[in-house]
């Protein structure tokens, strides 16, 4: 999809990339006009992922922003902090430049995450609901008072073999994005793997880091914006005990779930997902 389309407002075309900060420009797909819809990939991942969300937002009169996180896809991949504030920042930064207000801000993964860190921490100036989607919060990895999830040690085993064998990585975690390992065609997984591999090595692992040290548990009583929870019940990566824990944690929160999905809720059951997620940045 084309980013730079003529925006009526300024005659110009729309910024492909806008810098946070020196030496660090981040890729924005920015089209569409209406109510400002801001999508935050997971890792791996970069913006391409929502190529099917794009067109029905913005056909349903919305603006839709996708934002890649510094380390992955277009993005620049400089050294340095890659935890939920650095990105916070960043995602502000891009939000401030644009001048975006009253959004629907939605984040899938690692980017539900950070998402629920920048709302918790918003007040109201750039964003009006939340939408998560197959969040990896409140915590990715257990604790002993938090026993969902991953233990700490397969996350460290992925961070071994990113930093021996990238590849490997990811093919294993392609086998187990889905509800199945056939729910998703053999053209959208190896598309799913480009984009990833299209990362930065360095930013996989130091994002790893923050998925396995990050808890969040204490952002969610902070949110009091409208917030959908849509979440893949045979979700293998973010188990469903987590949705439960956030909408336990969000006071203006709802579940949606996906009965049929795994991780890629937005994939396997598009159609679902498009609609939901209109009808909840519509309400």
């Amino acid at each position: 999809m084309k980013n730079l389309l003529d925006n009526p407002m300024t005659g110009m075309a729309r910024a492909e990339y806008i810098e946070v900060e020196p030496n660090v420009r981040l890729h924005v797909t920015d089209a569409g006009e209406g109510r400002p819809i801001v999508l935050i990939p997971g890792w791996p991942l970069s913006d391409e992922m929502y190529e099917y969300q794009y067109n029905d937002l913005i056909n349903t009169n919305f603006r839709v922003i996708g934002i890649t996180l510094r380390g992955f896809g277009k993005s620049n991949k400089p050294y340095g902090a890659y935890n939920y504030d650095v990105h916070v920042a960043d995602i502000k930064k891009v939000l401030d430049t644009l001048e975006i207000k009253d959004a629907v801000l939605g984040g899938f993964s690692m980017g539900g995450s950070i998402a629920i860190r920048f709302a918790a921490q918003d007040n109201g100036t750039h964003i009006a609901k939340l939408a998560l989607f197959g969040a990896a919060a409140p915590i990715w990895t257990q604790r002993t008072d938090f026993p969902y999830n991953l233990p700490i040690k397969a996350v460290d085993d992925l961070i071994e073999l990113n930093n021996t064998d990238r590849p490997k990585l990811l093919s294993n975690f392609g086998k187990i994005f889905s509800a199945t390992e056939t729910a998703l065609n053999e053209g959208i997984g190896n598309w799913l793997n480009t984009i990833n591999l299209s990362a930065s090595s360095y930013a996989t692992a130091q994002c790893l880091i923050a998925l396995r040290d990050t808890d969040l548990r204490k952002d969610l009583p902070k949110i009091t914006i409208p917030t959908v929870i849509m979440h893949g019940k045979k979700d293998k990566i973010c188990s469903f005990d987590l949705a439960e824990q956030m909408k336990a944690g969000i006071s203006n929160s709802h579940i949606v779930a996906f009965e049929n999905s795994g991780h890629s809720l937005f994939l396997e059951e598009t159609k679902k997902f498009n609609k939901e997620l209109i009808k909840f940045a519509g309400n």
